[in-house]
């Protein structure tokens, strides 16, 4: 038994006395632990150390690499066009991933996109896109390479290989209190996007109660911190600071979410989604080094961007012949006084939605495709006594109840000077 370099506790020490770590401590650190040297209660401890005191960007790009380290690390150069991808923090109603990546690819850019699944209230690309019937979101890294030559395009879930610490210390953070840390979120997010091997990486960071990062200070903290360690490991990494105080769209839940991403693809579908999946497609383009090739509303336009779409679902095994799933039973709440919309609140709609069954509490729960709310008038529009507001849908009627208690707390309708003020849906460009 070979000695070790260091002693787990003496470097837990450290960081909780708000001392700097070495690179190698840092890699010693995160290898050992993926040798199983180190103890879970001990990266427990190490993880709130970081919470608590924090790391300096040297630290956190280190521990990023040495979450790179862990795994394997892809390379899409052989494919002869340039790379970009995109990564949005999380929020209700957000489906931009699913017009986007087929947009970006119609303007001359390659997508390798690892998307995720929904936990509590914020949707999971996957989980959507698994609406569609026989799509397939496991890819080998061979079938991933053949897909995005074929299409230009390309969303699945990440493999075991990639970041694999970063995946076991998620895990951790998940249940020890420490899944807020700045540092340890760019690290988790970076690391795999940095060993997917896109050139050229667009960051959207959520602002708002929908949102992870509730305040803009929180939200360009890290996106400033995640900007860096991009850019430091020579990915031209950008960053958005977007809304999520409002919902996106008109529809939160699977299936009525894929739904609205056709819409976008056939030149429709709700403003605020067609200009923040275009003011991404530009940014990624440009990031990419290929702004001029093709503008993104003209793809949306001319139907070229939905041609990629087809084919991307196609080569995963989608049929989109195939009707997307309904719920069972649908609920509709009407409008019991005329005025405005005053409040429609991102973080109450999500809640709902998940109660109704879109979403899951545990990574293991399954998620109903249909379920989901859409609401037929947005935030500050005109509403009149009896009109339809929102639409719940679920397989399980006894899920109602549960969902609009908290779905009532979520919108008020007044006059128009109670309208309450809204983030602007670009709040900030970080580069």
């Amino acid at each position: 038994m070979t000695a070790e370099l260091f002693a787990a506790v003496d470097l837990i020490a450290a960081k909780r006395d708000k001392h700097e770590l070495t690179d190698a401590q840092i890699d010693w650190f995160v290898d050992a632990y993926v040798r199983n040297v180190i103890a879970e209660e001990q990266m427990s401890a190490m993880a709130m150390a970081i919470l608590l005191n924090g790391m300096n960007r040297r630290e956190i790009v280190r521990w990023t690499k040495a979450y790179i380290d862990s795994g394997e690390t892809m390379n899409w150069s052989t494919l002869g066009r340039p790379t970009a991808d995109k990564h949005s923090t999380g929020g209700v109603g957000d489906k931009i991933t699913l017009p986007l990546a087929p947009l970006v690819a119609a303007c001359g850019v390659s997508v390798p996109q690892l998307s995720g699944r929904g936990l509590g209230h914020t949707g999971g690309t996957l989980d959507k896109l698994e609406a569609i019937k026989g799509w397939r979101a496991s890819l080998s890294n061979t079938e991933m390479f053949e897909v995005l030559k074929s299409t230009g395009a390309v969303i699945c879930a990440a493999s075991q290989t990639l970041a694999p610490a970063d995946r076991r210390i998620y895990a951790l953070r998940d249940v020890t209190g420490t899944v807020e840390s700045i540092p340890l979120i760019s690290a988790s997010i970076m690391s795999k996007k940095i060993a997917e091997g896109t050139g050229a990486l667009v960051l959207d960071v959520k602002v708002g109660s929908g949102a992870f990062m509730k305040t803009v200070e929180q939200a360009r903290e890290l996106a400033t911190t995640m900007v860096g360690i991009g850019n430091d490991a020579g990915v031209t990494t950008r960053a958005l600071l977007t809304a999520m105080d409002v919902p996106l769209g008109r529809t939160a839940g699977n299936a009525l979410e894929v739904q609205e991403s056709i819409d976008v693809l056939a030149g429709g579908g709700p403003a605020d989604v067609v200009e923040l999946t275009v003011t991404l497609a530009r940014e990624m383009l440009e990031a990419s080094g290929a702004g001029g090739l093709k503008d993104p509303a003209q793809a949306l336009a001319d139907g070229s961007a939905m041609d990629v779409w087809r084919a991307m679902i196609t080569a995963q095994g989608g049929d989109l012949s195939v009707a997307l799933p309904m719920a069972k039973e649908t609920h509709n709440v009407v409008a019991d006084a005329s005025g405005y919309l005053t409040k429609l609140d991102a973080l109450s709609v999500g809640m709902a939605s998940w109660r109704l069954g879109a979403g899951r509490a545990r990574k293991e729960d399954s998620v109903q495709f249909g379920a989901g709310i859409e609401w037929h008038v947005g935030h500050g529009e005109k509403v009149e006594k009896g009109q339809e507001l929102f639409t719940l849908h679920t397989d399980e009627p006894a899920r109602f109840e549960s969902a609009l208690e908290v779905l009532t707390q979520g919108y008020e309708i007044g006059s128009e000077s109670e309208i309450s003020q809204r983030l602007p849906l670009i709040i900030d460009r970080i580069v």
